[in-house]
Formats: structure tokens, C-alpha cells, sequence
């Protein structure tokens, strides 16, 4: 899995086609979207507009709350194919945790279509460790637990059980929905190393050993971001950013469960 991905939420209609073609073209290599983002159909179509071959980028997408009994999730798995105009998706996650299903029953459906070739990897997204404990108590292979991380909300508990457990952290919002790009030390850094606050982040995600899936509709932005790997800070630098605080989770939804 490439470790700067494009991520796709709340990117929608020919705009998300475009956006995709342009990440694409720009040099990502790893897609990333939900059903729950409802635009699987034009995040394939940006795939299909940018002419790359299928071997050559990876392919993320996500079950919703909701669907995520056994049968429901060999239906949508099917629909998905489908609307992303693909033969397999690389990683597919359960989006958020549902506790009126068993993850047991959940995780085993989606491991009967990785074990048919419709699926490459399986992972969560948005589990608490508590979670994560449950997902590795079925027995089912969890290689990606992907999370609202950013500068001041780095998620280091949860960052510390998934490495224990051989589980790779994808950091959703890691510009903090924007409100990081203003830290103090962030500004400071863009600063002394002639970058933009975003690539300065998207450097200290990857340095550390994260998953980034920065979004943009903005060819410019969406270049800039990519180039976040083009240079590499001072690990003093980098810790200093590890160890900000005083940031609070941006995304919590009533059925989230962080709580659990």
C-alpha cells in the first residue's frame, strides 16, 4: 500500500472524476473511498479516464454501519465491483463499527471474498483498540486500521497497539481539517524548510511510519501534497511535531463508538 494515498470524501460528480484523473496523473498511487461517500461510480470513472493499468494503483473502499451482516456484505461487495468498474478492490475496510453484528460474522463474509479473489486485504476503520481487540479475537487477518489522526491528535496509544500487532495506521484528516495548518510549530517548520504547512504534515505522517489520504479537488493542492515526500525533516523536527498536543477529534458521529 503506498503510503500517500488521495483520499475522496465528500468529493462528488464530475469533480471527483477530475480530482481522481489529476491525482493520478500527478503520481498517487493509492485511491481511496467509501460506499458511504457515494462516489464509487466516479472515482471509477476517473480510474477509467486516466488510462492506468489496473496492476498499477491501489484500491481502497469501505462498508457502511448498516451493512454489515453477512449477506449484505457479499451483496455490496458485488455492487462495488461493479460501480468501480474493477476486477478486485486492494483493501477493504469495515468503515465504522457496528455492534449489532457480530464482527466475527462481519469479518468472515469479508474474508470468503478475499479468499475469492475479490478482495486483496482486509482492515477497519475508526476502531478504538478496544475494537481492534474483538477484530483479532475472530482470528481474521486485520492489516489496516485507518483513523482521524493529525498534528496534536496523533492517536499514540492506538498507534503503539497497532504496531504491536503488525497493523498499519491510515490517518484520515491529517490536516486537521485545516485548523493544523496554523500551528505555531507547523508554520515555524513550513518556514525553515522553504514547504507549505500541508506538505510539512504530510511528511511527519509518513515519517513516522503513517498512511496519509489527503484530499483536494485543487490540481495545485492536490500536486503539492504528493510532493510532501520530496524532502526529509530533522527527526527533531519530526518528534517535536509527534509530540504536539491540544487537538480534539474532529469527527465523531453518534454511532462511532469511540467510547468503547
Amino acid at each position: 500500500m503506498p503510503a500517500l494515498g488521495f483520499g475522496t470524501w465528500q468529493i462528488k460528480d464530475e469533480e471527483c472524476v477530475t480530482a481522481v484523473d489529476t491525482a493520478l496523473a500527478v503520481g498517487y498511487r493509492h485511491i481511496d473511498t467509501a460506499d458511504g461517500y457515494h462516489n464509487h461510480k466516479e472515482v471509477g470513472r476517473g480510474i477509467k479516464q486516466n488510462g492506468i493499468a489496473r496492476e498499477d494503483f491501489f484500491l481502497t473502499t469501505k462498508i457502511f454501519p448498516g451493512d454489515l451482516a453477512a449477506d449484505s456484505v457479499r451483496q455490496k461487495i458485488d455492487a462495488y465491483l461493479e460501480e468501480l468498474d474493477t476486477d478486485y478492490m486492494d483493501l477493504l475496510l469495515i468503515h465504522f463499527p457496528d455492534h449489532s453484528v457480530p464482527l466475527a460474522e462481519t469479518l468472515g463474509a469479508m474474508n470468503e471474498a478475499k479468499a475469492a479473489g475479490k478482495v486483496r486485504s482486509l482492515g477497519v476503520s475508526n476502531f478504538t483498540e478496544h475494537h481492534l481487540q474483538d477484530a483479532l479475537a475472530t482470528g481474521v487477518e486485520i492489516v489496516v486500521n485507518q483513523v482521524e489522526l493529525h498534528p496534536g491528535f496523533a492517536q499514540h496509544d492506538l498507534r503503539a497497539f497497532c504496531k504491536a500487532h503488525n497493523i498499519a495506521v491510515t490517518a484520515y484528516s491529517p490536516l486537521g481539517r485545516g485548523e493544523a495548518l496554523d500551528m505555531e510549530l507547523i508554520t515555524e517548520l513550513a518556514k525553515k524548510y522553504d514547504k507549505k504547512p500541508g506538505q510539512i504534515i504530510l511528511n511527519w505522517l509518513l515519517a513516522v511510519g503513517l498512511v496519509a489520504i489527503p484530499k483536494s479537488v485543487k490540481p495545485e493542492r492536490i500536486k503539492e501534497n504528493f510532493e510532501s515526500q520530496d524532502f526529509v525533516m530533522d527527526k527533531t523536527d519530526v518528534d517535536a511535531i509527534d509530540a504536539l498536543k491540544g487537538s480534539e477529534r474532529l469527527i465523531n458521529p453518534e454511532f462511532a463508538h469511540f467510547d468503547y
